[in-house]
């Protein structure tokens, strides 16, 4: 047996020791966020196991079903749900829950309350479970401005108040990708120890990129500025090579990809979704929030994403986001066409 390798096996930044470092810089700090983050880790962690043994189990594709039993069998989503509720409201550290999976926010009993507000998709990119493609969970964590009854206002706030996002990728490896407003990390689940592991410190995205990532079906229905930019993606006038297109159809995992390697995800707003697709709270926000801790933007068509302020907790918009460069091309597109009309 190796004890050297296995004692610097002891040292590794996990997790919950980078976010207890993090804790020490603030003497005020009751721990609370901490605790709040943990529990986000678990259901993380319970959700890995999940995907893993999703066809073993039968978790895909059978909610409605029974067992012998006679126990309805879960779908990974509504499992995925089910999961992450429970731990956010066992945590004791928040007062409102925001899911893609419920139609209205959950609001925690005062006996559980604490001075969170946690938006998130359990399970982004679900349709894709049947394959195999890498999938994940999304989540933002608002502060509460008061201790009153909370109600669905406490997370009707912009983007720019938000303080930590990030996602958790279930792929061939599970990593958890996080910021709490001081840049952005990676952790990567070690499947021997149950923990995950800093692997990738202080995340920086490419300045420019070139790769491109859009859904390419919709493309007769696009609007003026984004037809001219992927347009240019493909055939550039400036003698540069073409970008390449790469696009999952699981958020998590092109914006990951956009992230490590730089390039512009877009899901533009189109005749057949004239608001966008992705929802505000917890897909477009957490995402653009990650992007711009990492040096990159998040654009709208209109404004700058986390600028936005969303009336409904399933409202949707258009969004472009990625490397610095590439983002102020297409709104530099869209300042253009403006002033046409």
């Amino acid at each position: 047996m190796d004890h050297a390798a296995d004692a610097h096996r002891t040292d590794l930044m996990t997790i919950t020791r980078f976010v207890l470092n993090e804790q020490s810089k603030y003497p005020e700090s009751r721990g609370d966020f901490t605790i709040l983050l943990s529990h986000i880790v678990l259901g993380c962690k319970f959700v890995c196991s999940a995907v893993n043994k999703a066809g073993l189990a039968k978790l895909i594709g059978l909610a409605g079903e029974t067992n012998i039993q006679g126990e309805e069998q879960k779908k990974l989503d509504v499992l995925s749900n089910d999961v992450f509720v429970n731990a956010l409201i066992s945590s004791g550290r928040t007062s409102v829950l925001v899911s893609e999976e419920d139609e209205e926010a959950t609001f925690v009993e005062p006996s559980h309350r604490g001075k969170y507000c946690v938006v998130f998709d359990p399970l982004d990119g679900s349709s894709n479970i049947d394959c195999g493609v890498s999938i994940g969970t999304i989540f933002g964590i608002y502060t509460l401005d008061h201790t009153d009854e909370p109600t669905t206002e406490d997370v009707l706030k912009p983007g720019n108040e938000m303080v930590a996002a990030g996602y958790c990728m279930y792929g061939s490896s599970c990593m958890l990708v996080l910021s709490t407003g001081t840049g952005v990390h990676g952790f990567t689940l070690d499947p021997s120890l149950g923990e995950f592991i800093l692997t990738h410190p202080d995340i920086k995205i490419p300045k420019k990129g070139n790769i491109y990532s859009v859904n390419e079906g919709n493309a007769q229905n696009w609007d003026g500025p984004t037809t001219k930019y992927v347009e240019k993606c493909k055939f550039p006038k400036d003698g540069s090579p073409a970008k390449s297109l790469r696009y999952v159809g699981s958020m998590v995992a092109d914006v990951h990809r956009t992230l490590l390697y730089g390039g512009i995800f877009l899901y533009p707003a189109d005749k057949k979704s004239p608001t966008g697709k992705l929802r505000v709270l917890y897909e477009v926000f957490p995402m653009s929030f990650l992007m711009e801790q990492a040096g990159g933007q998040a654009f709208t068509g209109q404004k700058r994403a986390l600028d936005l302020v969303p009336e409904k907790i399933h409202e949707r918009s258009p969004i472009f986001l990625g490397s610095y460069d590439d983002v102020e091309e297409i709104k530099a597109l869209y300042a253009e066409d403006e002033k046409k009309n």
